[in-house]
């Protein structure tokens, strides 16, 4: 693997000159091994025949699929940027903000990065998006002109983002949204799609499965009420090699709720099921009072130093309904198989 240096100095000059959308490929071996992915920088204007060239380096892989996409651009042809966005979501690739890395040829390149217009239209297009840090800058701009108008509505809507949420000032005034105002919006999902639930019967009980699309893979819960206790089973997709590893340094496994343990007696069994890390404990049904309101669920392991641990955390107020009717059912079998009283 290598740094594709030379096409990322060729394009420098026409990307800080105004004309042109220049593009670094960054695939070494350093990357790799810290990324997983390749790091591919766009910076400069985006012109209309920007899409075509980033195409054209996706058929050919130079661009592979999941690769982290950074951008860095103050605008340019919208439906370019559009084009850009509709090629990271085939792509299922991830978009941030950034400048490019300093090359021979292009030894200084200011660190702070920006995009606006057609730029935040082409970030939408990620499947992971992460917000703006440091300095960077995201302009979000509504678009006038009804044709135009309806084109950019329709695109977001297709990248599962709300509209408003880049303005409707008739103007088209540009709005500076910080990192916080686009977790909040959804603009920004720092690489973790909403989770999805399922509830239903399930073995003489009631089940509720949560599934979350993550950066670094699947992450699932699985809730099982029976009348004899609750049981919560959580699948950590990582890899199998990364699973084993894992599970073999592992010194405590558990499962948490709002940050707190989520029994009394707080340790969960852990095995390695192809390529996932699953945890697996038994919690009594009387603990069952602080589901309806959880805001957060996660299951964790620490390694043997106890400094690090590794695990997945899920936000609870997407599946809030489903979480509730999950919590009313098994209450309703705690009360059903409480002993009678006399």
């Amino acid at each position: 693997m290598q740094t594709h240096a030379q096409g990322s100095s060729r394009n420098a000059a026409q990307g800080t000159s105004g004309n042109q959308l220049a593009v670094q490929v960054n695939d070494d071996r350093m990357t790799l091994s810290v990324a997983k992915v390749p790091q591919v920088y766009l910076y400069g204007l985006i012109d209309a025949d920007a899409a075509q060239r980033v195409g054209a380096m996706i058929q050919s892989r130079k661009i592979p699929p999941n690769s982290d996409i950074y951008l860095n651009s103050p605008g340019g042809d919208l439906a370019a940027g559009i084009a850009l966005g509709r090629l990271f979501r085939a792509g299922n690739m991830t978009t941030h903000l950034g400048s490019p890395r300093r090359t021979a040829t292009q030894p200084i390149f200011p660190k702070a990065s920006q995009c606006v217009d057609a730029c935040a239209y082409a970030y939408a297009g990620g499947l992971f998006r992460w917000a703006p840090t440091g300095s960077d800058r995201f302009g979000a701009q509504p678009v006038a002109g009804n044709a135009s108008a309806t084109m950019t509505t329709a695109y977001l809507k297709d990248m599962g983002v709300d509209p408003q949420v880049f303005g409707s000032a008739p103007s088209g005034e540009v709005t500076w949204l910080d990192a916080d105002q686009m977790r909040k919006d959804g603009l920004a999902n720092n690489g973790r799609l909403l989770p999805t639930a399922v509830y239903g019967p399930a073995n003489g009980g009631t089940s509720l499965t949560l599934t979350q699309q993550a950066r670094d893979g699947e992450h699932r819960l699985i809730l099982q009420c029976r009348p004899d206790g609750l049981s919560i089973t959580a699948n950590y997709a990582i890899g199998a090699d990364r699973a084993r590893q894992m599970v073999a340094r592992a010194t405590h496994s558990y499962f948490e709720i709002n940050d707190k343990p989520a029994a009394d007696d707080n340790h969960a069994n852990i095995s390695t099921v192809g390529s996932s890390v699953v945890f697996t404990q038994s919690i009594p049904l009387t603990q069952l009072n602080q589901l309806p309101s959880a805001y957060l669920m996660a299951a964790w392991l620490a390694d043997r130093g106890g400094n690090v641990r590794y695990g997945f955390w899920m936000e609870m107020d997407p599946v809030r309904n489903e979480l509730r009717n999950f919590s009313n059912g098994c209450q309703q079998m705690a009360k059903q198989n409480a002993p009678a009283k006399g």
